[in-house]
């Protein structure tokens, strides 16, 4: 961490005793400051509404267009990942094609700040891969003007499966599993091409994902081994639907997978984790509180149901493989599953119709999953990064706080906010400003709660949460 700069003072919030909200709950007053406290649990004290360039943006993303993509995807009979590769109309390799000429488009009109590209290698056989075969990613790359090498990701599988995963010659439309998030995809590529980010967004169509999240692995292990600042990645897997196989519909929320315990931690990383109690504080959590916190909300006319979870049981996203490499990521799903229409064969059986078919989707849901992503990215990438090298010091026994981190390096930065919460309470329910400096005291036992910091720009845009652990 850089050392404090002199024109940075050390700055110390003391706790008001006196005034407290409705909630019972003190205010907290920051050096020479008014109190910049909520408190009573939820995301309240930590949400962000949308302002108008993002409303704006939210308002382009058209339906009518993901649902044309869904439709031409399943045209294309099978995208299973053995399918055909050379075939113009049918088969994995002719939804390739036509997805990488699609984003050209969209990139046709970036000014030279998107551009679109094949990302392909042959894998040898393995599970579910009984042959060599080339797995190929469609990725467009929408580049940051700010800092770009600061990334998100968002991504959707665009091979789909009937009954029989090995099944690669029989119709399998793939219409909700996964055509809608690629749909979702390829429409936020098409709305921000014509954009400014701060930072760079990457939109990815993976192949491989039925065969076993093939082509993610590949693209996560290609960030990882460039030395990429991936900060979020989102997988869009079965977003294409608002009805459960019982009949009833829930069409204004999302679910949003997001581990607790990271899958890339090492031995010493959880001893920390279980002395501090970090269990609910992972990079991942963080970017899911930070969801909720932008994407939840009139704008996009949508709940984010966050489930403490990697995935479902017996399931699992192209998330992971991000996971593995140390990202964080998390997955969007529709609210309640109809398994009657995914993974499996076309087919009328004791008068019902299975397998995963345009017309059992609501492209309206669709698009407000896509307003969901949409929010969140834009924000991600217009506002500052993560904060980094987040501690608790702990070099002496005392009964408050002292927090410091490393000062971020975006021009328009313009100080920092410490957060805390009970540690039975799941959100961020209290923000104390602490303008531009790299540590900050709180008269508040570190034993007792739960402190993170985020970055706060010019525009009034904040970065998710960094969780600080125990150092000097």
């Amino acid at each position: 961490m850089p050392e404090q700069s002199a024109g940075m003072p050390r700055r110390r919030t003391v706790l008001a005793s006196a005034a407290v909200t409705a909630a019972g709950v003190p205010l907290i007053g920051s050096a020479g400051q008014a109190a910049a406290a909520t408190g009573g649990g939820g995301a309240a004290a930590t949400g962000q509404a949308p302002d108008r360039e993002l409303r704006k943006l939210l308002g382009e993303i058209d339906a009518d267009r993901i649902e044309a993509t869904v439709r031409r995807l399943a045209a294309f009979g099978t995208r299973h990942t053995l399918s055909v590769q050379d075939d113009p109309e049918r088969g994995i390799g002719a939804a390739r094609d036509w997805i990488l000429a699609e984003m050209k488009k969209y990139g046709a009109v970036s000014g030279g700040r998107m551009t679109a590209e094949l990302q392909s290698y042959i894998q040898e056989p393995a599970s579910r891969i009984p042959v060599a075969t080339r797995i190929t990613n469609v990725v467009a790359t929408l580049r940051g003007s700010v800092t770009p090498d600061r990334v998100y990701v968002v991504a959707g599988h665009y091979d789909s499966r009937v009954t029989d995963v090995m099944d690669a010659t029989s119709d399998a439309p793939g219409a909700d599993d996964d055509a809608s998030g690629v749909a979702l995809v390829m429409e936020l590529a098409r709305v921000m091409a014509k954009r400014r980010p701060a930072a760079t967004i990457v939109f990815v169509a993976v192949a491989g994902e039925e065969q076993g999240l093939y082509g993610s692995r590949y693209a996560a292990t290609r960030f990882k081994a460039a030395g990429a600042d991936v900060q979020g990645m989102f997988t869009n897997d079965i977003i294409g639907s608002s009805r459960a196989d019982d009949g009833t519909r829930d069409p204004y929320t999302v679910r949003l997978f997001t581990e607790g315990v990271p899958t890339s931690e090492t031995p010493a990383q959880a001893n920390t984790r279980r002395s501090v109690g970090g269990e609910n504080d992972s990079a991942t959590r963080q970017l899911a509180r930070f969801v909720s916190d932008v994407g939840d909300n009139g704008a996009t006319g949508m709940n984010v149901r966050v489930v403490y979870r990697r995935d479902r049981y017996l399931r699992g996203g192209d998330h992971i493989p991000f996971l593995e490499q140390g990202y964080p990521a998390a997955r969007f799903t529709e609210p309640a599953e109809d398994f009657a229409h995914q993974h499996q064969d076309v087919r009328v059986e004791d008068g019902k119709q299975y397998g995963d078919l345009p017309e059992f989707c609501d492209f309206d849901y669709i698009a407000r999953v896509t307003r969901v992503n949409g929010a969140v990215l834009w924000t991600l990438a217009q506002a500052p990064g993560t904060p980094r090298e987040a501690r608790i010091v702990t070099s002496n026994l005392t009964n408050d706080t002292e927090l410091k981190w490393a000062l971020g390096t975006e021009p328009d930065l313009v100080g920092y906010e410490v957060v805390w919460r009970e540690t039975t309470e799941s959100e961020w329910t209290h923000v104390i400003k602490v303008g531009l400096t790299t540590t900050h005291t709180v008269d508040l036992s570190k034993d007792n709660v739960f402190f993170g910091v985020r970055a706060v720009n010019r525009e009034g845009k904040r970065s998710p949460v960094a969780f600080p652990l125990p150092g000097n």
